[in-house]
Order: C-alpha cells, then sequence, then structure tokens
C-alpha cells in the first residue's frame, strides 16, 4: 500500500525560499489566464454563531498532475482568546489514481503562497523604485506579505499597523530577525493614517468589514496590494480608492462573486466591471499591460485560489522527498 506524506508548518518552513514560491506562483496565474487549471467555485460553510467560515476548495492542474483540496477556516474571534484566525489543510491526491498522497499543513502554506501572489503583483505592478511599504494586519499573513513584497522591490523602510500593538511589537522583533531582504527600519504606525501616508506599497491583511484607511491619504502613484476581503460583507479598500485605481485581480470570475471590496462599489455604481483591467496572469504572459505611468494607482485584488495551494504543496513535497522529510503512513 502507498504511504501517505504528512508535513507539519516545522516541516515547511525550511523545504523552499520565498523566491521559488514567488516563481510557481507566477508560473500558475499565466496557467490560470490560459485556462488550463481546473478551479470549480470554493465552498462557504458559514459558521454564523461564532462569526466564522470554512472554505472547501478543490483544484485539479493537468500540467503539474496535481489534484486534491484545501480545507481552511477562519474564525476571526479566535484572536479574543489567543488562537490563530486560521486554520487549514491542503491535501494532495495522486492524479493518476485519485489516492491521497499528502497531507499538509496549510496555515503556513497559505500564508505563504498569499504572500507570494502580492510578491509577483507587487514585481509587476508597483514602480521600479518603490522603497516605502505599510503592512495593515500584523498576523502571519501581513508577515508573507512584508517578506514577499521586499523580495519584489528593494525596501528601505516599512510602517506596521494593527490595532494590537503587542502584535505589532511581536511582528516587528520576529520580521527583523529573518534578516535581508526585510529592511532593518521597521517602524510601529500609531495608525492606519501614519502607515500608508508615505508608503509606496500598502498590504492589507486584515478580516475588516469596513475599509481600514481612507483614500485622501494615500501617496501618489502607490500600488496596494489587498487579500483581506474573501466574503461580499468584507471590505479593506475604500471606494473612492477602487474607483480610481487600476484594478488587476487574481480570479476575475471570483473576485467579482466574492470580495466587498469590489462588489460594493459596483452595486453602487461607483465603477463598472470594465474598471477590472484583467488577471495578474494575463500581466505576467505580456497579454495586456500594467503600471502606465509613475502616478497611476495600482490595485492587486486577490481572494485566494486553490491553485496556488496545489501548485505550492506540490511543490513542496517533491522537495520533502528528496529531503527525506516529513511522516509516512498507511491509511
Amino acid at each position: 500500500m502507498a504511504s501517505l506524506k504528512i508535513l507539519t508548518e516545522k516541516d515547511i518552513l525550511p523545504l523552499i525560499g520565498m523566491d521559488r514560491i514567488m516563481s510557481t506562483v507566477r508560473d500558475i496565474y499565466m496557467d490560470l489566464s490560459k485556462n488550463r487549471i481546473l478551479v470549480p467555485q470554493r465552498l462557504h460553510l458559514p459558521v454564523e454563531e461564532v462569526d466564522g467560515v470554512t472554505l472547501f476548495m478543490p483544484a485539479y492542474s493537468p500540467k503539474r498532475k496535481a489534484l486534491g483540496t484545501k480545507i481552511v477556516s477562519v474564525f476571526p474571534r479566535n484572536s479574543d482568546f489567543g488562537t490563530p484566525t486560521i486554520h487549514a489543510v491542503v491535501l494532495l491526491l495522486d492524479a493518476a489514481t485519485g489516492r491521497p498522497s499528502a497531507l499538509l499543513d496549510g496555515t503556513q502554506l497559505t500564508a505563504l503562497r498569499t504572500g507570494a501572489a502580492s510578491g509577483v503583483a507587487t514585481s509587476l505592478l508597483s514602480r521600479p523604485d518603490a522603497e516605502t511599504a505599510a503592512v495593515l494586519g500584523a498576523g502571519i499573513q501581513g508577515r508573507t506579505q512584508l517578506l514577499a513584497v521586499s523580495h519584489a522591490r528593494r525596501l528601505l523602510s516599512v510602517w506596521i499597523y494593527d490595532p494590537d500593538n503587542r502584535a505589532v511589537e511581536k511582528f516587528i522583533r520576529e520580521m527583523r530577525e529573518s534578516g535581508p531582504p526585510v529592511p532593518h527600519d521597521l517602524r510601529a504606525a500609531g495608525s492606519a493614517s501614519e502607515a500608508v501616508r508615505e508608503a509606496d506599497i500598502v498590504c492589507t491583511a486584515t478580516t475588516s468589514k469596513k475599509p481600514v484607511f481612507s483614500d485622501p491619504e494615500l501617496k501618489t502613484g502607490v500600488h496596494i496590494n489587498a487579500i483581506g476581503s474573501y466574503r461580499p460583507d468584507m471590505q479593506e479598500i475604500p471606494e473612492d480608492t477602487v474607483a480610481r485605481s487600476a484594478i488587476y485581480v487574481d480570479s476575475r470570475t471570483a473576485c467579482l462573486e466574492e470580495t466587498g471590496d469590489l462588489i460594493i462599489p459596483l452595486q453602487k455604481n461607483l465603477i463598472d466591471e470594465s474598471n477590472i483591467k484583467g488577471e495578474i496572469g494575463e500581466v505576467a504572459l505580456g497579454l495586456i499591460p500594467g503600471r502606465l505611468h509613475g502616478g497611476e494607482i495600482t490595485l492587486f485584488k486577490s481572494v485566494g485560489t486553490a491553485a496556488l495551494d496545489l501548485g505550492v504543496a506540490e511543490e513542496i513535497v517533491r522537495l520533502a522527498q528528496k529531503r527525506g522529510i516529513g511522516l509516512s503512513c498507511d491509511l
């Protein structure tokens, strides 16, 4: 009987660097825009009494022979009693037989591929001379956002804001320890306004249901990575900002169905679907242009796709098998 490979968070982190993940994510985005990956719309299962939701996200990439699903739970109230907001697992299946082949911690993997997605978007859409960033949200997603944009652009300083001051202090301490390319100059912001005011790149990684900054506070020519809103009632980005931005998405279909960042201004007729310039994979393929000039505001809106989870997971499992890392067991 073939065995099941099990990889924990501690197994995953030493296996693969952000540069490699970003390269994999870029390739997957291009395949998505070529319609080479089957990604059904994910299933949302709400747990309303605790304001939580569990998402079931299958995908199949014939090119990569990546078949499986991610199950991710987002329970914002967990922070009230010191438990992570996000829990996830990724289950890979053998594409030839359908046999379960690997089970991976999905929480760290989700953060890594989401950070990498913003890193790819930043490399394609932000100004080449961008040197200051802001990260709103000091959780696990904020950490990988910072790591990826630091790989995409040579940053000199980064402002961090979160309502939890202790979370910001821990974030800065841990990310300084990670070393280059993350800059040493990491600054705690007293407000979101202070964080975004001088930023060339803004990353929003929150579970907010209302905008986390005001439009007039943004710097001319800023690039925004908005990765927190994954439901129609969640909104991180002000409507005025969305209306005056060149918008790029990870998946046009998914974003139009799932994120309040776009759905709310669409419902208010502040934008229409033509405001969405295209998918980030189309920019990577050279099918559509990215940033047109230095003063343009670019917005990358991502709701996440299982194609990234499975593609990155397959890469991690291959490395683990080569290095003999992880637990193997028979079901």
